[in-house]
């Protein structure tokens, strides 16, 4: 009879295209997963992989049967959390994901607390690009993820915790002391940096200005908001931070200023994503309302 040891091991195989790297993944032996993948293919009657010295491939059949397996996979994860439904809240682990331009701002902020309310809750957060994170919610392979929108995600359920603007940073020697707000007409285009591409803040913020990716160019091409910031500090041309990372980013830069983006808001939102017939919303949503009363409670104490 196939075993859900045997898809696990398959799974892993596919996502890591190696065997020793998938043995690794699944704390087994490199021989012990080779035995329960070649039984699987022998209870199947089907070739799952071809693998030779150099390299492993699914094969079309293949790809159908892990497809199924994933489906398998995902609805006895649904049923064991269903099993453990009327335990206390967070009484098991969790994964989520979170992107770049929100985990470092954001963690830091609500951490803490909800280690303090909950201290045996095993939390495990895996930091990735959104479409990364949409396709892991979607096979099961993480709890949530928190993303910010907008953003595609057809199919899955959001639940908003936060809502914020962006702030144009410059150096203070190219920026009148005077000014308090600034218009996306005020912006030079042409000394704007923001992440490269594939970064959904680059795509937000472009939107806040009504500026097209086409015209927003930048001999430097950055994926980090901290390195954005040092080349602002060394006067080689401005960015747009979130409130939410403000703090953070520019708490040690005295030679900084950061002025409020005078466009209709907000520029982004911030929500947890979850599949649609997630067992464990209760538990989501306690997360989305702890989120929400320590970012009010800690930005608000920064803002004034």
């Amino acid at each position: 009879m196939i075993s859900l040891k045997q898809l696990h091991y398959a799974l892993a195989v596919e996502k890591t295209l190696h065997f020793k790297k998938a043995a690794e993944a699944c704390n087994v032996s490199q021989s012990a997963l080779s035995t329960a993948i070649n039984e699987l293919e022998k209870q199947l009657g089907v070739t799952i992989f071809e693998r030779n010295n150099k390299q492993v491939l699914v094969t079309n059949k293949g790809q159908l049967i892990l497809a199924k397996a994933k489906q398998v996979k995902l609805e006895v994860d649904e049923l064991l959390q269903i099993a453990n439904a009327n335990l206390q809240p967070f009484s098991n682990g969790m994964t989520i994901g979170v992107i770049p331009t929100i985990g470092p701002y954001l963690l830091p902020k609500v951490l803490p607390d909800l280690r303090k309310q909950y201290p045996d809750f095993k939390l495990k957060i895996i930091e990735e690009q959104s479409h990364v994170l949409v396709d892991m919610v979607r096979s099961g392979d993480i709890d949530a993820a928190i993303l910010a929108l907008p953003y595609a995600i057809d199919g899955l359920m959001q639940f908003e915790f936060w809502q914020e603007d962006f702030y144009w940073v410059s150096h203070k020697d190219e920026c009148p002391s005077q000014m308090k707000e600034i218009t996306s007409e005020q912006l030079s285009a042409e000394k704007l940096m923001l992440l490269k591409e594939g970064h959904c803040l680059k795509d937000h913020a472009l939107a806040a200005c009504s500026l097209q990716n086409n015209k927003q160019e930048s001999d430097f091409d950055s994926a980090s908001l901290h390195t954005l910031i040092q080349m602002v500090a060394g006067k080689l041309g401005t960015t747009l931070v979130p409130q939410m990372a403000l703090d953070q980013l520019i708490y040690s830069e005295s030679e900084l200023r950061a002025i409020h983006l005078n466009e209709p808001g907000p520029h982004r939102k911030i929500s947890l994503i979850i599949r649609p017939n997630y067992v464990r919303t209760d538990e989501i949503t306690l997360l989305k309302d702890i989120f929400k009363a320590q970012l009010t409670k800690k930005v608000s104490a920064k803002d004034s």
